[in-house]
């Protein structure tokens, strides 16, 4: 017989290290690509991205995040829309920050169930902190009132480095294009049944609608159970009329033998 071949053990998994690496190199690519992403997004923003018209006793928060390798963010200068104006604006003290806040008077002024509104803030100003590179720091803004005869709202904002740069995104997205630097923009939707929306169903008519589904399904129990019912009891005197059956043949049989 010839002699068994013996493999070594090290001869089979030759093709491992080049999978790992192809593997590596897949993962690096990935990462690289997704970093890309990653700093191609990071522009101004605001949060949430969408209020219900007329909106009253929210918060807006704008977030800011650094682009810059070498430079810090020693600036934010919000500006507020003046032609459909933010009411009741508030601003929440941020460590390390002063801010700036400036009324402009209102073209147009605004009647409220307070009264009439003939100024308003029209820019907010953050300076004295630092913004470093890497980070991001968020700006919340209180408002009392968002308009509701507009469905968008445009906040452009200057964002200044330390090194003296300044980042303007104020521009606004046409034909469906996002722009290089784009203002942070507040989507202001129909008022939903939260708001006083007459759409939603009641109270009443969801719980008269839970009762006839219940009393649907009570009938449809009931039919059903009956007709189980009355298919045992067919099964039952089918059987007792067989057993019948049986015992008359098996006599009659008896009585033959004699």
């Amino acid at each position: 017989m010839p002699p068994s071949v013996r493999r070594s053990p090290r001869s089979c998994p030759r093709h491992a290290p080049p999978l790992r690496r192809a593997g590596l190199v897949t993962a690096l690519a990935a990462t690289g690509v997704l970093t890309a992403a990653g700093v191609a997004s990071a522009h101004v923003t605001v949060h949430p991205e969408s209020y219900a018209k007329g909106a009253t006793d929210g918060v807006l928060t704008f977030r800011v995040p650094n682009e810059e390798n070498t430079a810090g963010t020693t600036k934010v200068q919000v500006f507020l829309p003046t032609d459909h104006p933010v009411l009741g604006v508030l601003v929440t003290p941020q460590d390390g920050w002063t801010a700036k806040v400036t009324d402009t008077k209102l073209k147009t002024p605004v009647k409220t169930d307070d009264g009439t509104i003939t100024d308003a803030v029209s820019e907010i100003t953050w300076t004295g902190g630092k913004i470093g590179v890497g980070q991001y720091e968020d700006f919340n803004v209180a408002f009392g009132q968002l308009p509701d005869d507009t469905d968008q709202l445009t906040f452009k904002t200057l964002q200044t480095y330390s090194d003296g740069k300044t980042v303007r995104w104020i521009e606004e997205a046409s034909g469906g294009q996002e722009p290089e630097n784009p203002a942070p923009v507040l989507k202001l939707t129909a008022k939903s049944a939260q708001d006083g929306d007459s759409g939603a169903p009641t109270a009443s008519a969801a719980t008269s609608k839970t009762s006839g589904s219940s009393k649907s399904t009570a009938s449809s129990g009931d039919s059903t159970a009956r007709g189980l019912g009355i298919g045992g009891l067919a099964v039952g005197v089918l059987g007792l009329a067989a057993a019948v059956f049986a015992v008359l043949r098996s006599r009659s049989a008896g009585s033959r033998a004699e």
